[in-house]
């Protein structure tokens, strides 16, 4: 299938790069490195790319750093093409085999906040995240290069009304469990090894009140220190892993 260059867009960083080389490296038109890096991890990009017959292209720091409108490219920047991904979340549902696991961010807009939970939702094996399409970052470079690869593996669902789209979970029995410094129970009495959605806000505001509301249940993450809160990326981790845990206990 020809590529289409409207659906083009930039990767860019070792990490992010390789991943698309391993999962789908017939979706790279073409791949632009630093002519002047010769270093084991580039050869060893290089030959990967040789192997998929990629297009290389050797350009300077400053055509890199131009492209991405950043040097933190790590002289490494591909030209790709959208990845197949599920239609709709309930497509991705119907397909998904045991309990659900899934990761909603309510009003993240950091981008190196979504690229950090999707990377540890990828470590943690959730089957997607949410976000409403009015409160939050949609994927770009800078989220693809944070998330390093992870962007490519999670389905990241943009969802019109995200109360209506939880409650559209709680219909297939998902658990909505909504994370809040004030819950009277801590996220290590929640059962979550049944279906559960984690609903996490963005740091400092939380989730909005509607959001609240239609949580099944709230749970807070104990803090014993001087600090009131961690970042929405760090509490995603710890919640996921959590329900990691319980599912392999």
């Amino acid at each position: 299938m020809p590529s289409n260059p409207s659906q083009a867009r930039l990767l860019y960083g070792f990490h992010a790069v390789t991943v698309r080389l391993k999962t789908a490296p017939r979706s790279i038109d073409e791949l632009m490195v630093d002519g002047s890096r010769r270093d084991a991890r580039m050869r060893q990009l290089l030959a990967r790319a040789d192997e998929a017959g990629l297009r290389v292209i050797e350009l300077d720091d400053a055509r890199l750093n131009a492209l991405v409108g950043t040097h933190r490219h790590q002289g490494v920047i591909a030209r790709v093409q959208p990845v197949a991904q599920p239609k709709s979340l309930d497509d991705l549902l119907d397909a998904v085999e045991g309990p659900p696991l899934l990761l909603v961010l309510d009003g993240v807009t950091d981008p190196h906040n979504l690229g950090a939970c999707l990377r540890v939702a990828d470590g943690a094996g959730a089957h997607a995240v949410i976000a409403p399409k009015d409160h939050a970052v949609g994927i770009n470079a800078t989220v693809a290069k944070v998330a390093s690869g992870a962007a490519e593996t999670v389905p990241y669902f943009m969802v019109t009304n995200l109360a209506r789209t939880l409650n559209e979970l709680k219909e297939r029995d998902i658990w909505i469990v909504g994370t809040s410094d004030d819950a009277p129970r801590t996220l290590y009495e929640c059962d979550l090894v049944r279906p559960a959605a984690l609903v996490l806000g963005a740091e400092g505001p939380g989730m909005r009140q509607l959001t609240r509301k239609t949580c099944d249940e709230l749970v807070s993450i104990p803090m014993s220190g001087a600090v009131e809160s961690l970042n929405v990326s760090v509490a995603s981790g710890v919640c996921l892993y959590e329900a990691l845990r319980q599912r392999r206990g």
